[in-house]
């Protein structure tokens, strides 16, 4: 691969650089191709530059001429972070000046609006120093930290604690007082008056008690948090909420579980939940209110003849909504893997931003979290969002006689701009049909 790159590069008069488009490719030759890039011999400045492949598109790469007294002293810089984010937060290092590091082996850490991105060591060496801080906004080419190949590692070593020789204190001499130099030495005072002490202020009853500042923590909001916060107060004033609910008897669907649960396991290798059902039954729904799949673009509505649903994961950092990709074209098996493997890389904060990027409808599911009923805000820029709620025991009228089923309160929060309260009713009572009798769904009715 390289020595046809090397080949193509001699016959060219410019530096150009022809990259697959596929981001693990450019890491993945990146030490190869750093060799054939053309740099001076005592440059260290950044330079970016446009390479093309023939039929593809163009990227950029971020290349570096690294240069030293012994040409052995690296820069870690921060990669490139996607096409929609521009810069990041170095949230925290992972290493400390001293530290052996192995090529690719991560240094510090860089917090996105959407995701957490690792800075990496370009070749194996100790960390010199770092160039960057804590807390630092940083862009797609900064330098982070200067890695040697020919420096030791720090030695750790506790020195032996040297305590200094006490010396010993003469034996403390009895001195005798004679009786007329203790009568000498003591005098009787008159008793002083002391000034009466003031009263103390009533406070009043309308002056607030605030807390001590010692009882409080200030802490900088971190970046993710900061890009909910703004999504979630655009979200308010750019739509006009409205939000519908509904309850589902989950009877059939807990059995259905129940009942097919093992034999499920045994042949897909995954756990039947709860979700995929829902987003079976959602899909279901925007089939069938089309609208409510539909987003305002300006003077114009755009349809989307496909169903992208986001899935609201909670995490340490804060909340994350990856997306299923064509969910209408998926079966349960298919919904529970890709739900399994979002929810585990978004533990993780391994999430990449494409992962996250786009979605035509969300759920959420307050309910693990013992959730009752709640109104969800509209994940922009989606027109509508279903919330899902604890499964609660509740007598419920059956055929005249009063049972104990699984309830189970559903919300619906859409922008009324572009859907009509008729239509939000019906999507939602299609989702409960289909939940309480799943065997519509094998005959689409």
């Amino acid at each position: 691969m390289a020595s046809r790159i090397a080949t193509r590069l001699l016959r060219r008069s410019s530096p150009t650089l022809g990259l697959l488009r596929s981001y693990t490719h450019v890491r993945n030759y990146s030490s190869q191709l750093s060799g054939l890039i053309p740099v001076g011999p005592q440059s260290s400045k950044l330079t970016r530059r446009n390479y093309y492949f023939p039929n593809a598109s163009p990227y950029q790469l971020w290349s570096r001429s690294f240069a030293s007294d012994n040409g052995d002293k690296f820069e870690a810089v921060v990669p490139f972070m996607g096409e929609s984010v521009t810069d990041g937060t170095l949230a925290n290092f992972l290493k400390k000046p001293g530290d052996r590091v192995e090529a690719d082996e991560a240094i510090a850490q860089i917090e996105t609006d959407k995701v957490t991105i690792d800075v990496s060591s370009p070749e194996a060496g100790v960390i010199e120093k770092f160039i960057a801080s804590e807390g630092d906004t940083v862009t797609p080419g900064t330098i982070v930290a200067i890695v040697s190949k020919s420096a030791a590692p720090a030695e750790t070593h506790v020195a032996p604690s040297e305590e200094a020789p006490q010396k010993e204190s003469p034996p403390a001499k009895a001195e005798e007082k004679s009786p007329k130099a203790e009568e000498k030495q003591t005098k009787v005072e008159p008793p002083k008056k002391q000034a009466p002490k003031p009263t103390p202020s009533k406070t009043s009853p309308t002056e607030p008690q605030l807390p001590p500042k010692e009882r409080e923590r200030r802490v900088p909001m971190p970046r993710l948090r900061k890009r909910i916060a703004n999504r979630l107060k655009d979200s308010q004033n750019t739509f006009a909420m409205l939000t519908t609910f509904n309850e589902v008897d989950m009877t059939n669907l807990m059995k259905l579980r129940s009942d097919y649960k093992d034999e499920f396991v045994e042949k897909h290798g995954v756990k039947l939940g709860l979700m995929s059902c829902f987003v079976k039954a959602a899909v279901s729904g925007l089939q069938n209110q089309p609208i409510v799949n539909a987003v305002i673009d300006g003077d114009d509505i755009i349809y989307r003849d496909y169903v992208d649903v986001s899935v609201a994961v909670g995490t340490s950092k804060g909340l994350v909504v990856p997306v299923i990709r064509d969910a209408d074209t998926m079966n349960f098996a298919d919904i529970e893997k890709g739900i399994n493997n979002l929810a585990k890389k978004a533990t993780e904060g391994a999430l990449s931003i494409d992962e996250m990027a786009g979605g035509t409808f969300t759920i959420s599911n307050g309910g693990v979290y013992g959730s009752l009923i709640s109104t969800p805000i509209i994940n922009p820029p989606q027109s509508a969002i279903l919330g899902m709620h604890s499964i609660v025991q509740r007598p419920v009228v059956v055929d005249g006689s009063i049972l104990a089923r699984p309830m189970m309160y559903l919300a619906l929060t859409y922008d009324h701009r572009l859907i009509d309260g008729r239509e939000a009713v019906y999507f939602l009572r299609r989702i409960k049909d289909v939940v309480e009798d799943p065997r519509r769904l094998l005959l689409d009715i």
